[in-house]
């Protein structure tokens, strides 16, 4: 049967990551040479350089509680971009490790039953990430064009900032406004792919969960020339169950923080959001650019919040599994090891 490409799934989340500096080609880390510094000029530029401009006018309007909180509840979210854009980085070496254990024989469904037993899983993850990305792509249209909408002739910028020249005068007007939007765009696209990367990662654990669930199920369910061949089965899903926690493993080294940053970040900033909508005029255009914001979060939150549900629902089915697979005619020291199996 022909393999099962996990990675087809995430393989333009990759090339857009690649595209972005993010992600070196092959199975390499960063090296010394032209990517790394390729990697140095679009992160500075389009991340911290974004970021410092919006950090720095904080200051000057300290004294202005609107301004503040009308730039806070985007830049928080701007600056977990940056920390998404960290932690990638960071932790290249272990994400190129989990790209490996993906081609793992142990990770391949054994028939046709568990490649369907799986796509209901992918489908609606898939499904969720494809709402999620319109999402962002709304609120990022919105962020682009409502200056230009709301009182055109006051110069507004998507996002307030301090620059060290009057960007109200033009070109710099136009170039300022083009570098903001450049600049949320890149930031939108880190977002949208690391989270891609980490639902995967969940959502890839809940199937593997439900193709070793099936596996325990039909232990004795074949046809069996001797209690051995029973045991062989059970030995390999207890190396399947490992192998599973080993890719659990990796894979939270790499997103445990990302999590925890991004689910404290995404809450205050829904909350400023929710205030903000009732400050805006309604039906504005600002009034629905913070409209699909707070939904795009919400859909953010969300997709990591049930793949991750996903997999301690699936991994609880375990335990229920040897007993609804035809247990009673195998051996008694087939059962003594089934009871005790560290997989069950």
């Amino acid at each position: 049967m022909e393999k099962y490409k996990w990675q087809s799934k995430i393989k333009m989340n990759i090339t857009l990551l690649r595209i972005m500096g993010l992600w070196p080609k092959g199975d390499k880390t960063y090296e010394p040479g032209f990517y790394m510094v390729y990697c140095s000029i679009t992160v500075s530029l389009f991340i911290f350089g974004h970021l410092f401009f919006q950090v720095v006018n904080v200051y000057f309007i300290a004294h202005d509680l609107k301004s503040i909180v009308a730039t806070s509840y985007v830049l928080l979210i701007e600056i977990m971009g940056g920390v998404k854009a960290y932690y990638l980085i960071k932790n290249m070496k272990i994400l190129k490790e989990i790209m490996i254990i993906f081609k793992s024989d142990w990770f391949q469904p054994r028939n046709t039953q568990q490649r369907n037993l799986i796509e209901p899983t992918i489908y609606l993850w898939t499904t969720v990430y494809i709402v999620f990305l319109s999402m962002c792509f709304g609120c990022n249209t919105f962020w682009a064009i409502y200056p230009m909408m709301d009182k055109f002739e006051e110069k507004r910028l998507p996002f307030l900032g301090w620059y060290p020249y009057d960007y109200k005068k033009s070109p710099y007007y136009e170039i300022t406004y083009i570098y903001q939007v450049i600049g949320i765009c890149y930031l939108s696209t880190v977002h949208v792919n690391v989270d891609k990367l980490i639902s995967a990662f969940n959502v890839y654990t809940s199937c593997q969960f439900d193709m070793l669930t099936d596996n325990i199920r039909n232990l004795a369910n074949v046809d069996q020339t001797s209690s051995n061949d029973v045991y062989d089965n059970m030995l390999r899903c207890v190396e399947h169950h490992k192998n599973i926690l080993r890719f659990i493993e990796s894979s939270t080294k790499f997103f445990n923080w990302i999590l925890f940053w991004h689910l404290l970040f995404s809450g205050v900033s829904i909350g400023i959001t929710m205030f903000q909508l009732t400050a805006v005029v309604p039906l504005s255009n600002e009034f629905y650019s913070l409209l699909s914001y707070g939904f795009a979060i919400t859909i953010q939150i969300f997709m990591h919040c049930w793949s991750g549900n996903e997999v301690q629902a699936k991994s609880s089915n375990l335990s229920y599994a040897v007993f609804e697979s035809d247990w009673t005619d195998l051996p008694e020291d087939i059962k003594k090891k089934l009871l005790f199996s560290p997989c069950i």
